[in-house]
């Protein structure tokens, strides 16, 4: 029986063999809530190192550029961190379905934490060459690039298959609180002192790793009888996601959207030179998308989609690239920030079913590796996203780039719906 026909089926049942069940709800593991909290203060931390980070490169970048150029300068934030994660995020998958994935986590935090210190050092020194921000965003995604896989594999092991779609639920909210405070305290922070934001950042990613090594679950996988060469285990998880079609159609669907219709550069641009509202505006716009995901995310924690999974992913795609021209084309704050909140809270709607099919139709052997290239999809949508974001801004400018992508969005839509049918007809997610 082929994936496609256990997601579409009426009697649909996960392919990958059952842990321990386990309590139904992940609240009541005491792993799980260090798991959380170490989750939310580190993308509370990630969110507003970008923000200060994008800020002071744009600052930098315009007092000898004119803004197309200066964009440029965010891109190659963006790719400075996307080229790492494209080396080293499948030998990363590998080793997590081999290693300690717990000491893989906090060891990846204390290396993000060294990039926040890195970064608060050359702040203070006043002038900090661009060069400089680029080589430590590069070690950054580094970093980002072995801790993805594994924190992803490491999930099912705390909380057990019975607690697992409402500990992604949750996941999600922890990720969505950093991802709306950070920005908004981020932008706050940034328009009093850029130093004082990557302090905090520095600070708070010490608080994820204390919480991760606190947390008891053993990270080691189980052992496999006839390990692979690492080539060789690397090989196996891309034959995997290829062969699983409902997983290739998700993470590339994600890739293509995100990189056509993503907005996260565009939004010191459109603050600072289209809407002319400052830092505090840029923060607003960086938070206001996920305001809207978060709300979805416990929604869904409480109510969670369990039919006609394909239907609600290819619908909230749809209204994704929708939102984004109608950022693009926004001359007013309120409504480039409404956009953006309907934006994340459709964003999140696909996200909780991408990531539900990927974890149920895929064994615990394989999920590091699987979660690998998931994960690269997404750095690729996210980092080299933001790098083709500053090439047509510099073609079209950022109105132009932005409204370019909501149809590219919308284009990408039609086309994978018509090209993974059995995406289109997923239904049960349970």
């Amino acid at each position: 029986m082929t994936t496609e026909s256990i997601a579409a089926g009426p009697a649909a049942s996960p392919v990958a063999p059952a842990p321990p069940e386990g309590p139904s709800s992940p609240w009541g593991i005491r792993d799980f809530r260090l798991l959380w909290f170490g989750r939310v203060v580190a993308v509370l931390a990630i969110q507003i190192q970008s923000s200060a980070l994008l800020w002071q490169v744009y600052e930098i970048a315009r007092r000898d550029h004119p803004i197309e150029e200066a964009s440029l300068y965010l891109g190659l934030v963006g790719l400075c961190q996307f080229l790492p994660l494209l080396a080293f995020t499948l030998p990363a998958g590998a080793m997590a379905d081999r290693r300690d994935r717990k000491r893989t986590v906090w060891i990846s935090i204390l290396v993000e934490a060294a990039c926040a210190g890195s970064f608060l050092a050359m702040a203070l020194h006043g002038n900090p060459p661009l060069w400089g921000l680029l080589a430590v965003a590069a070690l950054f995604g580094a970093a980002r690039a072995f801790l993805a896989p594994a924190s992803q594999a490491f999930l099912p092991m705390v909380v057990g298959r019975k607690a697992l779609p409402p500990a992604i639920a949750a996941q999600s909210i922890a990720f969505q609180t950093g991802a709306i405070a950070g920005p908004a305290l981020g932008g706050v922070i940034v328009g009093v002192n850029v130093p004082l934001a990557y302090a905090v950042s520095l600070g708070m990613f010490l608080l994820a790793v204390a919480a991760f090594i606190l947390i008891r679950t053993s990270g080691k996988p189980a052992p496999q009888a006839n390990p692979l060469s690492p080539i060789e285990s690397v090989k196996e998880g891309l034959a995997y996601v290829y062969k699983t079609k409902i997983v290739l159609g998700a993470i590339s669907l994600d890739l293509i959207v995100v990189l056509f219709a993503g907005v996260a550069l565009l939004t010191p641009i459109f603050a600072r030179d289209i809407l002319h509202v400052g830092p505090q505006g840029f923060g607003l716009l960086r938070a206001s998308f996920g305001v809207g995901a978060m709300a979805v995310a416990i929604y869904l924690s409480r109510y969670p989609i369990v039919r006609h999974g394909g239907r609600w992913m290819f619908a909230a795609v749809a209204v994704f690239g929708i939102c984004t021209i109608t950022f693009g084309l926004s001359k007013i704050v309120w409504i480039s920030a409404l956009a953006l909140l309907i934006g994340g809270g459709a964003d999140m709607i696909s996200v909780n079913i991408r990531q539900t099919l990927i974890q149920l139709a895929t064994p615990d052997h394989m999920r590091g590796r699987v979660s690998s290239v998931s994960m690269l999809f997404i750095g690729a949508s996210n980092e080299l996203g933001e790098a083709y974001s500053g090439v047509m801004v510099r073609l079209l400018g950022a109105v132009g780039a932005a409204v370019f992508g909501g149809f590219g969005a919308l284009a990408a839509t039609g086309a994978w719906a018509t090209m993974f049918p059995g995406l289109r007809k997923a239904d049960k997610l349970t």
